[in-house]
């Protein structure tokens, strides 16, 4: 057996609370823990279907209903949102794992799942602390955390605000993880525009954490996100003193402004959606509206932008990235409708709201982007079923390249893309409309492998976890991480 090898920064040091501050302890009283310790429904006391009015203030705890699926994908458990944020506003988002637990952001704060039975999750914490849309990664003992609706101040109580505003706060929050039970706030730093998505990227000694910071859409009258914004927040944070993050750079990507949109382009560029990057090649993806970009990041301070590609054919939205292992192609994302729109279906056909393969070809100093082909699932969606290719990641498998990614209320979808030119969907995972009458927010946000099971963050539905069982991926199993943020990607041994 070849065993895993699972290559991260030297070195990286934990972090306890005395390292903090007594700004942090101040700080960490504003925050609301709600201790939860409800049980994921199992494949063996399957849900029954819920029929869900076009307003919804609370979601029933029996959250269910029919799920169609491929024959080598194989449902474990359901665990609906819990209390606060059992209501169609509170949207779950984006997914942090680190030894048993996964750490799952929401518009309202983010929740903490103990995994270590995959078949029986359940709600370790919940921390409510408002802000949008609660991108989430970690390191060690902190939790970094996005806030990209302005608030009133930068505390978990908080009130809603608007952008116009000068005094209005949004950007990255740190919270203290050493106790998942009990989360606390450490410090923040606000950002320009916010921080719609943040990437972490380790320094090279191990003392020291970057953190990306991509927010777009400015305006003239919000002070605090002015145009052009042709630029990312870089946040430095000294793990030796989380309490001493700060703004460090604040890097302008696109010098001659990026897609200019139309009538020349499809899609003006003021801001990045998000980056993804692979520290061990000093290599990152960015998605950044009407642009894709290659970046060499072997200065964190100091990225450079590579290549730059635009498709102002199918591409609407340059929305994520990811990369293979060998760090020869890059899977981009379209987020056609914003997700919140039905275009998987014949009309919009198969390549608009779809992936876009590309190779990297060249040298590392001199490397290009090269098309390929497109990959979309292959199932049509209803008209009441938000649906594109959002957030996923690599099976670690030893060979070939394979995906498992999440298409809101298109499901999940595991796919192959060895080929470039002939990528291939492999399995699936997939429920009926979450409102057969009505176009609701819903279905997967973010689709994960991790430690040999698949975990997906429902906006509605809440937590997930899938199992495959494929020959072709059924080596990725002997991989196992300690820590795995999806946006800053390991590197593993064939």
């Amino acid at each position: 057996m070849v065993r895993a090898v699972l290559r991260r920064s030297p070195n990286r040091r934990r972090v306890g609370a005395a390292a903090f501050s007594a700004a942090a302890t101040l700080l960490a009283a504003t925050v609301l823990v709600v201790p939860g310790a409800a049980a994921a429904s199992t494949e063996d006391s399957p849900p029954e279907e819920l029929s869900t009015p076009a307003v919804v203030e609370q979601l029933p705890q029996d959250l269910q209903d029919t799920i169609s699926h491929s024959d080598n994908i194989r449902p474990l458990a359901t665990l609906p949102k819990q209390p606060p944020f059992d209501n169609t506003g509170s949207f779950g988002t984006d997914i942090a794992f680190q030894g048993k637990y996964a750490y799952v952001g929401n518009y309202d704060g983010f929740v903490v799942y103990d995994i270590r039975n995959p078949r029986k999750p359940t709600v370790a914490s919940q921390v409510i602390c408002p802000g949008g849309q609660g991108d989430v990664s970690v390191s060690g003992d902190l939790l970094y955390f996005s806030v990209d609706y302005p608030r009133s101040n930068n505390s978990c109580d908080s009130e809603p605000s608007t952008a116009a505003d000068p005094d209005a706060w949004e950007g990255i929050r740190v919270f203290d993880i050493s106790d998942p039970t009990r989360p606390a706030y450490v410090t923040d730093v606000a950002t320009d525009c916010g921080s719609h998505t943040h990437t972490l990227v380790p320094d090279h000694d191990g003392e020291a954490d970057y953190l990306y910071i991509s927010s777009y859409s400015p305006s003239a009258n919000f002070p605090n996100c002015a145009p052009p914004h042709d630029k990312i927040s870089i946040v430095k944070v000294p793990l030796a003193d989380p309490a001493s993050t700060e703004l460090v750079a604040e890097p302008v990507l696109f010098p001659e402004g990026g897609n200019p949109g139309p009538p020349e382009g499809a899609r003006a560029t003021t801001g990045c959606h998000d980056i993804t990057v692979y520290p061990e090649k000093d290599l990152a993806a960015g998605a950044c509206m009407g642009d894709g970009i290659l970046l060499d990041i072997t200065d964190r301070e100091a990225p450079v932008v590579t290549e730059q590609v635009r498709d102002d054919v199918n591409f609407a939205f340059w929305h994520s990235a990811t990369f293979n292992n060998e760090g020869t192609k890059v899977v981009f994302t379209d987020e056609l409708g914003g997700g919140g729109a039905a275009t998987c279906n014949a009309e919009i056909g198969e390549t608009r709201g779809a992936n876009g393969i590309y190779d990297i070809t060249g040298s590392d100093a001199d490397p290009s982007l090269e098309f390929r082909s497109y990959f979309k699932i292959p199932r049509h969606q209803g008209d009441t079923e938000n649906c594109v290719a959002h957030n996923g990641s690599l099976i670690p498998t030893r060979n070939g390249d394979y995906m498992v990614q999440a298409w809101y209320q298109g499901g999940i979808s595991v796919w192959d893309f060895t080929d470039s030119e002939n990528p291939e969907e492999i399995g699936y995972f997939d429920r009926e409309a979450f409102d057969s009458e009505n176009l609701l927010t819903a279905g997967s946000w973010s689709a994960y492998y991790y430690n040999g099971y698949i975990y997906s963050s429902g906006i509605q539905e809440g937590l997930d976890v899938l199992e495959i069982n494929d020959r072709r991926v059924n080596d990725a199993k002997r991989v196992q991480f300690d820590e795995f943020n999806p946006q800053t990607q390991p590197s593993y041994q064939r």
